[in-house]
C-alpha cells in the first residue's frame, strides 16, 4: 500500500513525524509531500496567483510552498511514481471538530485526496495549555491510531467521502472508546483585533472568540469531551438535499 502523508502545520511539524511513525506501521512505502510553512486556516485553497516551489528534503521527503490542497495535488499529480492508495493529512496540533471542519487545512488535504479518487483521511489530537505552553499528547494519536486505521482502510467507502477523526486530550489508557459521530456546531464568532505598527499606522488580527456549549450525543463535541475517540464520516457534496422540494415549490 501506497501512502501520501500531508498536513497543515508544516514540513517540520512534530504532528507529522507522528504520523509518519504511524503511517509506517502500515506500509514501507510512505511519501510526505507538506506545506513549507504552517497553514492552519487555510481550508481547502488553491494557489493559482503565484508558482509552487518544490524542495526535496530527502527520501520520498518533499516541502512545498503552498497549501495542503497544493501538497495533495503535486503529490498524487507530480511526485508519487503512481497514485497513492491512501492518504493521511495531519497529525494536526489541535481538534477538528463542528464548525472548525470548515476552516481546517488538515481536513482539506483529505477533502482533495477525495476528489481525486483516493481514499483518504484527516488526524487531529486536541491539547491544553499549562502557563503559556501548548501541550500535545500525540502519543495517544501514536497509541490508538495504527490500529484504527487498520479497521478503517479494510472498510469500503463511498466515492466523495472522507474521514475526520479526532482524538481527545488524554492519555491512551484515559480513552473511553471510539465512537462514529456527526458534525456538531460551536457557538463562536471571529473579532477583528486591531493594533498599531511602529508609524502608527493600523492593524488587524483575526481572532477566536468562542462561548462555552454542550455538545450534543452523537456528536464529535460530545464524543471529545466524554474522552471518546471521534470518526466523523464527511462529504464532498455540499447540497442541502432536504430543502429541494421544498425550493423548487417555491420557485414554480
Amino acid at each position: 500500500m501506497r501512502i501520501l502523508l500531508t498536513n497543515d502545520d508544516g514540513i517540520h511539524a512534530e504532528g507529522l513525524a507522528s504520523l509518519e511513525r504511524i503511517a509506517r506501521t502500515l506500509s514501507d512505502d510512505v511519501w510526505v509531500v507538506a506545506p513549507e510553512q504552517d497553514q492552519s486556516g487555510y481550508a481547502h485553497s488553491l494557489s493559482i496567483s503565484e508558482p509552487l516551489r518544490l524542495r526535496k528534503i530527502g527520501e520520498k521527503h518533499f516541502a512545498v510552498r503552498g497549501t495542503p490542497t497544493d501538497c495533495v495535488i503535486m503529490g498524487v499529480k507530480k511526485i508519487l511514481p503512481a497514485a497513492p492508495d491512501l492518504i493521511l493529512s495531519g497529525v494536526n496540533s489541535g481538534a477538528n471538530i463542528a464548525d472548525d471542519v470548515t476552516y481546517s487545512g488538515t481536513v482539506a488535504g483529505a477533502m482533495e485526496g477525495a476528489l481525486l479518487g483516493v481514499r483518504s483521511i484527516a488526524l487531529s489530537q486536541a491539547y491544553s495549555y499549562v502557563g503559556e505552553d501548548r501541550l500535545v499528547p500525540y502519543e495517544t494519536t501514536e497509541a490508538l491510531a495504527p490500529a484504527l486505521l487498520k479497521k478503517l482502510v479494510a472498510m469500503p467507502l463511498p466515492d466523495g467521502v472522507l474521514l475526520n477523526v479526532n482524538f481527545p486530550n488524554c492519555l491512551p489508557e484515559e480513552i473511553a472508546g471510539t465512537v462514529v459521530t456527526s458534525q456538531g456546531k460551536l457557538v463562536h464568532s471571529l473579532w477583528v483585533d486591531e493594533r498599531r505598527d511602529g508609524r502608527g499606522l493600523p492593524y488587524y488580527w483575526l481572532r477566536f472568540g468562542r462561548e462555552p456549549v454542550e455538545g450534543k450525543q452523537g456528536t464529535d463535541l460530545h464524543a471529545m469531551r466524554n474522552r471518546l475517540v471521534s470518526v466523523t464520516p464527511l462529504q464532498l457534496d455540499l447540497t442541502a438535499h432536504e430543502i429541494r422540494d421544498q425550493l423548487t415549490k417555491a420557485l414554480a
